[in-house]
């Protein structure tokens, strides 16, 4: 009799985080939670990505100036593109977080009614940072990519109890 896998019956998580090209923040949101999840050895119950609410950097690599931020602090984005969400990811995703007011405006009008819940700024999950919205730092400088990643940190570790507390929820049947 062949031996079967284990079935786990942990609840999955499966994230999606969203700015507007997906060249700056939500592709930082995406590596710094991917390292969190790794860390705490989640990989197998929480599924990360990123997206834009608009196609303009379709196909392209995180900004330059976000992999300078992002590798000071040890983090990586390698093989990461840019993409536009899609009428799918309303339904394949748990949770759809946006970077700031304007996306998630337009995150509620391309999704049907019942994805609505789905969709909620990152920065809820912050601890440290009182800020509601986390920046666009695009035509900024390296700083405010530098304060980017500050708040998408605070607000990852805050999102990451949320991920580790459903793991330990038992899925539904």
């Amino acid at each position: 009799m062949a031996k079967r896998e284990p079935i786990s019956l942990a609840m999955t998580t499966r994230v999606l985080f969203v700015c507007m090209g997906n060249i700056c923040r939500s592709p930082m949101a995406e590596g710094v939670f991917k390292q969190l999840i790794r860390q705490a050895g989640l990989e197998d119950v929480v599924t990360i990505e990123s997206a834009g609410t608009h196609a303009f950097h379709a196909g392209e690599g995180p900004d330059k100036r976000a992999q300078q931020a992002l590798g000071k602090r040890g983090y990586s984005l390698l093989d990461k593109r840019a993409r536009r969400i899609s009428d799918k990811d309303f339904d394949e995703f748990d949770m759809i977080l946006a970077m700031d007011w304007d996306n998630l405006s337009a995150l509620q009008q391309m999704a049907h009614k019942q994805y609505h819940h789905k969709i909620q700024l990152l920065m809820r999950f912050a601890t440290e940072h009182e800020s509601a919205t986390i920046p666009d730092p695009y035509y900024g400088t390296i700083q405010g990519f530098e304060q980017v990643l500050d708040y998408i940190e605070d607000s990852c570790n805050g999102l990451l109890e949320v991920a580790k507390r459903r793991a330990t929820q038992v899925a539904a049947a």
